[in-house]
């Protein structure tokens, strides 16, 4: 029978019994017991019919009921007795049973609450606390204590009465509580109308009865019969299981409304205290108390619950929105996986357990591992999912564990509710797939509260899945249009040819590599050479037992229909088995070029691209293979290295394309000179080589070298421009060798010491000559070493005025002590270092280490007397890029005033016209440096240069001042120079000054300041500061110099 009969029936028998008890008063005491069985019979079909979760809750509602039919019955029975011990007796008993009756519809709605709430909706609680609490209150106040203390009664019915009507007042409070949570369902709206039917027949009876006027039979019965069949249709009504279903939370968020209604809670208790002290009587002033004191503690608790719930949504939202960052970024369905997965562990707090069932739907619309989902004991999927474009279909569903399919609640082991959130596409455009479905099992209090949260992130997870689902079919038709054409243009020819060299596809390359038209291409012999056939069929051939076989990398020489040849790298296999192709697919790539190229390269492999000589590669394995030959024989092989003297000025003065012609001309010259059986090679830069392969003996290896020098000392023309070619070689044989290796380096060796001799010339290589070689190859790795470890020191020696004898100034000298030879003197390695470009970070640590000398001078002597500091400075560190910088650093850094630092540079500067080197010096003069010019005389400067050159002093070397006092020339020579310094307004600084009669004569030709041994040695900076200030001269030093005539 369907629930609509059933609920007919019911109504109907229920209206007969309530017509019969007001139409046959006689009777009413059977059909009062009549109303109520009736009504326990429904709650008890209606439990076993609709079979909810949590049954004991109905079944005491049920015994509720039975207890107040009893008790109504034994009031009835009461009513008629006469009056005495026996009524009184029996009303008691009625009272007993009324209230026993509430506690257990207490007990039921409860339980039908926590149901539909669980444990977890403390806000709601509260709410219904602080209400009921007010509701309560406002009744005592106005209703029931008024009434009591108005009145003749019993403290027994005074007591009865009142818990009467306040348990009704947390009946009906429980019950809309009970409506509200299951959102207004028929089942709960029937139960809320009989519990206010049952209040306001107990408010009524109760005020009644103390008034003295009660008489049964009267309107208020139509209440208790009302709650009767109320609570009984309820039962039998379908929505009765929902009020044992988990339903959505409440929101925790306090709106206006309830901010206001709260806030008139908390005050109404000393409202209400107010308005008793007012009018003078303060009947109430306990329990306002009390009153009071709970409601605004239940408020305070209310509000809290509303921070914390404000603080959770917060957090669950940033989650979210993490969650839909990592989302968007995902580009597969593992990543998928990985964000939701994360998402929920962040959305789950710590302490509540939860596992994951992320189920992906790859075929038609239901995901494949969701379709065994639901078991027998939940709605279809069709019931599940609505239409496709509803909102609905998106909205999760609480589920009991124990209803899913075996396996899947076999996986969510352990845990009683599951959310399950379909995974539902966009579906604006073609209705609402679903893609997918999100399991989340945790605690059942929960579940509810993340259950928008898990939806929205169902959501999020659904457009990425259908995102990448829509990325991959876009990629896939791009594929397939990429490498559709990527065959109809592709450079390389691709042919399907059948067992019987029959084409029956040719792409359009075949045009531009073959120059055949595709539509001509209708068999092998029509593309393809008449010669070439059979390398072709040789190469069909071994693929053809083996199906599925490939043949990669043959290379053939084909020749084109217009005579042609062209390379081809050919790649063949065997597709016949393949339904699409049924054929050999040869793809051919033209490789002319590349042939070109590789032949090109292996020949410059072995040869130097500018002159076309062979490199050193090439020469260095002729010459161990003309070694091993000579080895068998008694012939001699000679080995010539040859360097251009002055390549790098050449390169330098005239830019690289005359360098280049030069380097072209001296190789043309060199394969002139020698036999057609010997090699000329060029080793790289300006270095060159000749191997003289079949020489009678070592004198026709010397006569070829005199004949490279003198070939090339004659002067080169390119146009306008005439060069110097000349050369220096060094000559090696394997009579000064025993091996290939060995003579190589002994050329070298040669070389080295022609160079040295003065260019334009050779030399051949002498065991005498080796020792001292190597001494100096040793010495250049040691001094290398040394720069890296900075193993130097500077010494400094005074430069003094020599009328006072007062030091103005220390030129600073680097010097080295070698770890086995002891001190090196600067004229053996400063040399060494300019030759290898060492002097650059010498020259920088010397410059930062003066500096840092002069500072402490300054500090010492503060700026009365503070002498200058003179640095020498090479021309390979003025022409380094930023050497102004460096200095400006280096003084700013030591805080040391410019014209407490002069440069010195060499007389060689002069020779050379560089006015990038000028205008730094100019710029560094500019600053405030003064510029020395040292070991002036030595050189062969102009005197324009010297005129146009930014200096200020000139230094006299120490070979014109040793020999002053004894050569009258000299003393002419010196006294021209101090003259020329005068008239250029330059000062004058003589060295070497080593005696009384030098300082005297040098003085007496305008000369005031000097250096050299008669005023000090060079002094480490503890001495130097030390000989500055006065003190007494460490053991071996001079004391300070006086002036002349002390």
């Amino acid at each position: 029978m369907s629930a609509r009969k059933v609920l007919t029936w019911y109504a109907g028998g229920i209206g007969v019994l309530v017509v019969g008890f007001f139409a046959l008063p006689a009777f009413r005491t059977v059909l009062t017991g009549a109303v109520g069985l009736v009504s326990v019979t429904a709650v008890a079909v209606g439990v076993r019919r609709y079979r909810p979760n949590r049954a004991y809750s109905w079944w005491l509602l049920g015994a509720a009921l039975a207890v107040f039919t009893v008790g109504d019955t034994v009031y009835l029975l009461a009513a008629n007795l006469p009056l005495g011990e026996s009524k009184s007796t029996s009303a008691v008993v009625s009272d007993v049973f009324y209230l026993v009756m509430l506690p257990l519809i207490g007990a039921g709605l409860l339980g039908l609450t926590r149901s539909t709430t669980g444990a977890r909706d403390r806000s709601g609680l509260l709410d219904f606390l602080i209400f009921t609490t007010v509701g309560a209150f406002l009744l005592w106040v106005l209703v029931i204590h008024p009434y009591l203390i108005g009145v003749g009664s019993t403290t027994f019915e005074q007591s009865a009465l009142a818990a009467y009507a306040l348990l009704d007042v947390l009946l009906l409070a429980t019950t809309v509580r009970l409506a509200i949570t299951s959102q207004r369902s028929v089942a709960a709206m029937l139960l809320v109308t009989g519990a206010i039917g049952n209040l306001v027949a107990d408010l009524v009876y109760g005020a009644a009865l103390l008034a003295g006027g009660w008489q049964p039979g009267g309107p208020t019965e139509l209440g208790w019969l009302l709650f009767y069949a109320s609570w009984g249709a309820a039962a039998l009504h379908p929505s009765m299981a929902r009020l044992t279903e988990p339903a959505a939370p409440q929101d925790s968020e306090i709106d206006k409304t309830r901010l206001v209604l709260l806030g008139l809670a908390a005050t109404l208790a000393p409202a209400v205290l107010l308005l008793q002290v007012i009018n003078g009587d303060v009947r109430d002033g306990a329990v306002i108390a009390v009153v009071g004191g709970v409601v605004f503690a239940l408020v305070l608790s209310r509000l809290g619950d509303a921070v914390d719930g404000h603080r959770q949504a917060v957090a669950r939202e940033r989650g979210l929105r993490q969650a839909g960052a990592e989302l968007v970024a995902a580009a597969d369905t593992a990543e998928v996986r990985r964000a939701v997965r994360t998402a929920v562990a962040r959305l789950v707090p710590r302490q509540f357990a939860h596992r994951i069932v992320f189920s992906i739907n790859h075929t038609h619309g239901v995901p494949a591992a969701t379709m065994s989902i639901w078991g027998p004991g939940v709605a279809a999927p069709s019931a599940f999912y609505p239409a496709p474009t509803s909102a609905a279909a998106r909205r999760s569903r609480l589920l009991r564990v124990r209803t899913l399919q075996p396996a899947l609640a076999e996986q969510l082991q352990g845990f009683e509710t599951v959310a399950l959130c379909p995974l539902v596409g966009d579906g604006r455009a073609s209705g609402a797939p679903r893609v997918g479905a999100l399991l989340v099992a945790a605690d059942s209090r929960l579940l509810p509260t993340l259950r928008d949260s898990l939806e929205v992130l169902a959501a999020q997870a659904a457009m990425a899945l259908e995102r990448i689902s829509l990325a991959q079919e876009i990629n896939r038709r791009d594929s397939e249009t990429y490498f559709r054409s990527l065959v109809q243009n592709a450079a390389d020819v691709i042919l399907i040819v059948d067992d019987d060299h029959q084409i029956r596809y040719a792409s359009p390359s075949v045009l531009g590599v073959l120059g055949v038209e595709p539509v001509d291409c209708t068999d092998l012999a029509a593309v393809l050479h008449a010669d070439d056939q059979l390398s072709v069929s040789t190469l069909l051939d071994p693929v053809r037992p083996e199906p599925d076989r490939r043949a990669d990398g043959v290379d053939l020489s084909v020749r084109r229909s217009d005579g042609q040849r062209v390379q081809l790298e050919v790649t063949c296999r065997d597709l016949r088995r393949d339904r699409a192709v049924r054929g050999f697919v040869l793809t051919m790539r033209d490789v002319t070029e590349r042939v070109r190229l590789e032949q090109e390269l292996t020949h410059r492999a072995v040869h130097d691209t500018l002159t076309g000589l062979a490199n050193r590669a090439s020469y260095q394995d002729q010459v161990y293979e003309a070694v091993e030959k000579a080895r068998d024989g008694d012939r001699t092989v000679g080995a010539l290295s040859i360097d251009l003297d002055e390549f790098t000025a050449v390169n330098d003065t005239h830019g690289h394309a005359i360098g280049d012609a030069l380097l072209v001309a001296a190789g043309q010259r060199l394969r002139e000179i020698v036999s057609p059986n010997d090699l000329v090679a060029r080793l790289g830069g300006d270095e060159f080589a000749v191997l003289v392969r079949d020489a009678d003996g070592p004198e026709q290896v010397e006569q070829v070298a005199d004949r490279l020098v003198q070939a090339l000392a004659e002067p080169l023309e390119f146009g306008d421009t005439v060069v110097n070619g000349s050369v220096s070689v060094g000559v090696a044989t394997t009579d000064d060798a025993s091996d290939a290796g060995e003579l190589l380096q002994r050329a070298d060796l040669a070389l080295y010491v022609a160079k040295g001799a003065g260019k334009g010339r050779w030399c051949r290589y002498q065991s005498e000559l080796h020792t001292a070689i190597v001494e100096r190859l040793e010495l250049r790795a040691a001094l290398t070493e040394a720069v890296e470890k900075l193993s130097f020191s500077v010494e400094y020696q005074p430069i003094v005025d020599m009328r006072t004898g007062v030091a103005v100034g220390f030129e600073a000298l680097a010097r080295w002590h070698h770890p086995a030879r002891g001190p090196v003197p600067p004229e053996q390695f400063i040399g060494l270092a300019e030759e290898t470009g060492l002097i650059e970070p010498i020259g920088d640590w010397v410059l930062r280490q003066a500096v840092g000398a002069a500072a402490r001078w300054h500090a010492d002597r503060g700026e009365r007397g503070t002498p200058y500091v003179s640095i020498n400075v090479s021309a390979r560190q003025l022409r380094t890029p930023g050497f102004v910088a460096t200095v400006r650093a280096a003084l700013a850094a030591a805080d040391v005033p410019p014209d407490r630092v002069m440069l010195e540079i060499t007389e060689s500067l002069l020779l050379r016209d560089e006015e990038p080197v000028w205008s730094e010096l100019s710029e560094l003069r500019a600053h405030g440096l003064r510029v020395a010019i040292d070991d002036f005389g030595t050189g062969f400067s102009s005197l324009s240069y010297l005129q146009q050159m930014p200096a200020d002093v000139l230094k006299i070397d120490r070979s014109f001042t040793e020999t002053v006092a004894s050569s009258r020339r000299q003393r002419l020579l010196v006294e021209g120079i101090i003259r020329l310094a005068g008239t250029l307004g330059l000062d004058i600084i003589a060295e070497g000054v080593e005696t009384e009669a030098v300082r005297t004569i040098l003085l007496d030709m305008g000369c005031s300041s000097g250096q050299g041994y008669l005023f000090s040695r060079p002094l480490r900076d503890p001495d130097a500061l030390r000989w500055l200030r006065g003190d007494p001269p460490p053991p071996g030093l001079p004391p300070k110099p006086r002036p002349p005539g002390d």
